[in-house]
């Protein structure tokens, strides 16, 4: 709404459309966890500028790439499990707890958002969960700690014990398709909304960029909250580039 911005800050036009929603939605990317310490993949200095990332045709086709994908995960566990949700993510927590929010679609792998308080069901995650891994074949969820014991000196795969299936985290790689069921959840939200959220997503890597668009044509306002610009600002209502945490726990407060 750019007629908000000649009445109202940026922040207060922000708070002013959580007030008038009815049914919000939040989409984040990884900008919503760099403050949490963990570390962005994509942009100069990320992960992907240091290693390429596996693809998931040759994960399937080498045993030296699934051993390389482990070595990878549990060298950086430690970072992830140091990490906890901030100010941004108890703030998108308040707004579920009060019902402005009614869900959560997130291109993020890192748990946070459940941490921070909000229902597993009112989180759509369209990249997966590092938290755990499931076999390729039946589905079957496996944990982590189980997977290092065996893994760690000795670099034994994991093998299903359901059904001798190939495992692997339960995120989505290059080249894997992405997973149908929560990409439909995540478009009935987006076309269920009048406010659609994005927080910290650099709104490039698509199908799931795709999403704001969606809800802005089926007439949603769209909002964009993110450090550096996106693609789709000109298309926004309002585009607010700070840091997350501190301008959203300004106008959430936590109670």
């Amino acid at each position: 709404m750019r007629e908000l911005d000649t009445i109202f800050s940026p922040p207060a036009s922000l708070a002013a459309m959580l007030d008038e929603s009815k049914r919000a939605v939040v989409f984040t990317g990884a900008g919503m966890s760099t403050e949490s310490g963990i570390p962005d993949f994509r942009s100069p200095g990320g992960i992907w500028t240091k290693m390429a990332p596996i693809q998931f045709q040759d994960f399937l086709a080498s045993d030296e790439m699934r051993r390389e994908s482990w070595r990878r995960k549990f060298a950086m566990e430690e970072t992830f499990a140091q990490a906890e949700p901030n100010l941004g993510h108890h703030a998108v927590a308040e707004l579920v707890r009060r019902g402005t929010v009614a869900a959560i679609i997130t291109q993020n792998i890192d748990n946070l958002h459940q941490v921070s308080g909000i229902p597993a069901d009112k989180v759509i995650e369209l990249h997966g969960n590092s938290t755990y891994a499931s076999c390729l074949d039946c589905g079957a969820r496996h944990e982590l700690d189980v997977i290092k014991q065996s893994f760690i000196g000795r670099e034994v795969l994991p093998e299903c014990q359901s059904c001798g299936g190939m495992v692997k985290t339960a995120t989505i790689s290059f080249g894997q398709s992405m997973p149908i069921e929560p990409m439909q959840r995540a478009e009935e939200e987006t076309l269920a909304c009048d406010l659609f959220i994005v927080i910290g997503s650099s709104l490039v890597v698509h199908p799931a960029a795709s999403f704001p668009l969606i809800a802005k044509r089926n007439g949603a306002r769209l909002v964009i909250l993110n450090r550096e610009p996106t693609p789709l600002d000109d298309h926004a209502d309002l585009v607010l580039h700070e840091e997350i945490g501190p301008i959203l726990s300004t106008m959430v407060p936590v109670t």
